[in-house]
C-alpha cells in the first residue's frame, strides 16, 4: 500500500482525468459577476455545478402591463391581480407594511412578474452593480465598511414586516414562480419581536424561479432576526448585487441560536440550483448555511461567488463601540460559511472577514461538516465542493473538514471530494479571536472522510497547522493531496485534536501522522515555515516568513503575501525559495495575482 508519494496526484484522480477529457485540476477565476464557469467540469476531485441560474435582465422578460403602486394602495391586491409579464412599480420612498403572499401563477421564462421601485433605472446602481444602503438614504452603518456613497437619497420602496413573530414580510405560496425583486428595502419593525425569516416559502411549499436583485434586506440593530432568505423548497433562485445586514441571535436568553443571511438545505423537496453572487452578507451565526435540519434531499448546483461575508467587530464584547442586544447580551457568533447538506458547490472569489469563538463554535471561517442532526437527515451529505481564489482574514481558524456524529450518534451520508486551492488566510489568532489558532481541523469519524485536495494555499496559523481526529480502529482518511502550499507550522505542527491514544495522531511527528492517519496520501512540495521539523521528504522548510520570501508579513493582518523576486527592492533581500517550486512548475502558495483579480471590488 502506498501511503506517501513524493510527487504526482493520487492514482484515483489520474484515472479520472484520463477517462474524462473535460476535467481540469484548476480553473481560472471568472473575471466578472456574470461570467459563470462552464458547467459539468471538474476541479481536482470536485465536480463543479452542472446547472447555473440565469439572472440577467435579458433572461427575465416582463413585457406586460406596468402598474405604479402608491403608498395608499393595497399592495397585496396588486400582487394578486398581477398577470405573468407584469411589472409592479412600488412608490419610491414609500413603506408598505404587512405580510405579503406571492401566489402561484402560470408564468414561464418569457413572462416574469417584477416588483421594483418606481425610481428610474438611472437613479440606482446599474445591472451587475451592488446596491448599498446609500440608496435608502443611509450614509453608513456603524462598524461596517465604508459605503462610498456618491449620493445619499432614498430611491427605494420599503416592504416592512410588523408581526410579533414568525416570518415575513414576503411569503411564497405553494407554486409561486418567476418573481423578480429590484430596488427594494425588505425589513421588519416591532422592537423586541423575534423574527424567523424576512422572505421564505410557506411551510411545505414548493416554489421556483425567484431573483432578488439589488435589494437591501436587513434586520434591526439590537433585535433578533434569524434569517434573511430561507430556501427550503425553492429551486432556481438567484441573490445578486444586494446588501444583507443585521441578522443575529442573542446569547443566553434569545429565542434563536443560529442566524444567517441565506439558509436552506432541509425538507423533502429538491433544492438548487442557486446563484449567490456579488453581495454583502452579514450574520452573526453563518453568513451562508445549507443543512442543519431534517430532510431527505440534498440541494445541488450552487454558485457562490464574489461576496463579502462579514461580521462587524462592534459585535465582539471587548471591542470599542460594542453593540449587542438591548439587554446588553452579545450576539451568538459562529462561522462565515457552512455546509451540512449540499452537493456541487462552487465557492469562488469571496472575501471572508472577522470571525471569533466564545459561544458554541471556535471561530472557524469555513466548515464542511455533513450532519444528520437529531437523526432527521440520514441522507445529508456534503460532496463536490470547490473553494478557490478566496481571501480570509481576522479569524481564529480557517477550515473545519469533518465527518462526525451529531447528538443522535447516527451517521450522515458523509462528505468528500473537496478541492481547496488558491486560498490566502491573513491574521489567524487564538487570543484575539478566541479559538484554536489553527489552519484546519480534520475529523474522520463516520463515515470515513476521503478525496481531499489542498493546493496552493498560504496561511500562517500560530498554534497548529492541522489538528486531526480519527480513531486507529477506523478506516484511514483516503486520497488526500496536500501540495504546493506555504504554511506556517505553528507551535504544535500537526497534532491530535483529542481522543488520547486511540487517535491516529497521538504523539506523532508530522511524518508519523501522515502514515498513521492517511491512506494513499501525497504531502509534498510544501514550504513549511517555523516548527520543529519531522516533515516528510519532498518538502522545504524555512525558519520564518522572511526566510520564506513573503514580501511583507504582518502578524496582525494586512500582509502582502506576494513572493520576493530577483527584481524586488527594499523588503526583499533575496528571491523566495518558493518560486517555481511547485509540482506544476508554478510558485508555491496561493496565486495572489489570481486572487486579487477574482476579488477586485468585492469589499
Amino acid at each position: 500500500m502506498q501511503v506517501l508519494r513524493f510527487r504526482g496526484y493520487p492514482f484515483f484522480l489520474v484515472i479520472l482525468l484520463t477517462l474524462i477529457p473535460s476535467c481540469s485540476s484548476g480553473a481560472s477565476p471568472a473575471s466578472s459577476p456574470d461570467d459563470a464557469p462552464a458547467a459539468g467540469r471538474f476541479d481536482g476531485p470536485a465536480e463543479l455545478p452542472r446547472v447555473y441560474v440565469k439572472s440577467a435582465m435579458a433572461d427575465t422578460p416582463a413585457s406586460g402591463r406596468v402598474r405604479t403602486v402608491q403608498a395608499s394602495d393595497n399592495l397585496q391586491d396588486a400582487i394578486d391581480s398581477a398577470k405573468c409579464g407584469d411589472t409592479l412599480k412600488l412608490q419610491a420612498g414609500a413603506t408598505f407594511i404587512g405580510t405579503f403572499r406571492l401566489p402561484g401563477k402560470s408564468c414561464d421564462d418569457s413572462h416574469w412578474i417584477v416588483l421594483r421601485t418606481s425610481a428610474p433605472d438611472e437613479s440606482f446602481p446599474a445591472e451587475s452593480t451592488r446596491l448599498t444602503p446609500c440608496y435608502a438614504g443611509v450614509a453608513g452603518l456603524p462598524g461596517r465598511p465604508d459605503l462610498h456613497c456618491s449620493a445619499v437619497k432614498n430611491v427605494m420602496a420599503k416592504i416592512e414586516f410588523d408581526g410579533k413573530g414568525g416570518s415575513g414580510p414576503l411569503i411564497f405560496v405553494d407554486g409561486a414562480n418567476h418573481y423578480r425583486f429590484i430596488g427594494l428595502e425588505i425589513t421588519r419593525s416591532n422592537p423586541g419581536a423575534n423574527i424567523s425569516n424576512l422572505a421564505a416559502p410557506q411551510p411545505g411549499a414548493i416554489v421556483h424561479h425567484l431573483i432578488f436583485d439589488r435589494v437591501w434586506m436587513h434586520g434591526t440593530a439590537q433585535d433578533e432576526t434569524k434569517g434573511g432568505l430561507h430556501l427550503n423548497g425553492a429551486t432556481y433562485v438567484a441573490v445578486i448585487d444586494s446588501y444583507f445586514s443585521d441578522f443575529h441571535c442573542i446569547a443566553a436568553g434569545g429565542a434563536c441560536t443560529d442566524a444567517q443571511t441565506i439558509n436552506g438545505g432541509g425538507g423533502d423537496a429538491p433544492g438548487g440550483p442557486y446563484k449567490i453572487v456579488n453581495n454583502f452578507l452579514e450574520a452573526s451565526g453563518e453568513c451562508i448555511l445549507f443543512g442543519g435540519s431534517g430532510g431527505t434531499t440534498t440541494p445541488t448546483d450552487m454558485e457562490i461567488r464574489r461576496n463579502h461575508l462579514f461580521k462587524p467587530m462592534i459585535w465582539k464584547p471587548d471591542q470599542p463601540g460594542f453593540v449587542g442586544a438591548a439587554s446588553g447580551r452579545p450576539f451568538i457568533v459562529k462561522n462565515h460559511f457552512e455546509l451540512k447538506n449540499a452537493q456541487r458547490v462552487l465557492f469562488e472569489g469571496n472575501i471572508l472577514e472577522n470571525n471569533w469563538g466564545g459561544f458554541s463554535q471556535a471561530g472557524f471561517s469555513i466548515l464542511l461538516t455533513p450532519k444528520n442532526q437529531y437523526d432527521k437527515c440520514r441522507d445529508c451529505k456534503v460532496t463536490d465542493v470547490t473553494i478557490r481564489y478566496n481571501k480570509i482574514s481576522h479569524v481564529a481558524g480557517a477550515l473545519m473538514l469533518a465527518n462526525a456524529l451529531s447528538g443522535a450518534k447516527v451517521p450522515s451520508g458523509g462528505g468528500g471530494r473537496y478541492s481547496i486551492h488558491d486560498l490566502v488566510v491573513d491574521d489567524i489568532s487564538a487570543e484575539a479571536y478566541k479559538g484554536f489558532g489553527s489552519f484546519a481541523i480534520i475529523e474522520s469519524i463516520m463515515p470515513p472522510l476521503k478525496d481531499i485536495k489542498i493546493d496552493h494555499v498560504t496561511a500562517f496559523p500560530p498554534r497548529v497547522l492541522i489538528s486531526l481526529l480519527s480513531a486507529t480502529d477506523r478506516p484511514k482518511i483516503a486520497n488526500v493531496t496536500i501540495t504546493n502550499n506555504i504554511l506556517g507550522a505553528g507551535k504544535r505542527q500537526i497534532a491530535s485534536a483529542g481522543g488520547g491514544p486511540q487517535n491516529c495522531a497521538f504523539h506523532q511527528d508530522p511524518e508519523g501522522v501522515m502514515k498513521n492517519c492517511f491512506e494513499n496520501a501525497t504531502f509534498s512540495h510544501n514550504l513549511i515555515v517555523g516548527g520543529g521539523g519531522g516533515w516528510p521528504a519532498g518538502n522545504m522548510e524555512a525558519k520564518d516568513p522572511a526566510a520564506s520570501g513573503i514580501r511583507d508579513f504582518r502578524e496582525n493582518g494586512g500582509s502582502d503575501f506576494h513572493l520576493c523576486r530577483e527584481k524586488d527592492e527594499g523588503r526583499c533581500s533575496k528571491p523566495s525559495p518558493a518560486l517555481r517550486a511547485g509540482t506544476d512548475g508554478k510558485d508555491l502558495g496561493a496565486d495572489m495575482d489570481a486572487i486579487d483579480k477574482a476579488t477586485v471590488g468585492v469589499n
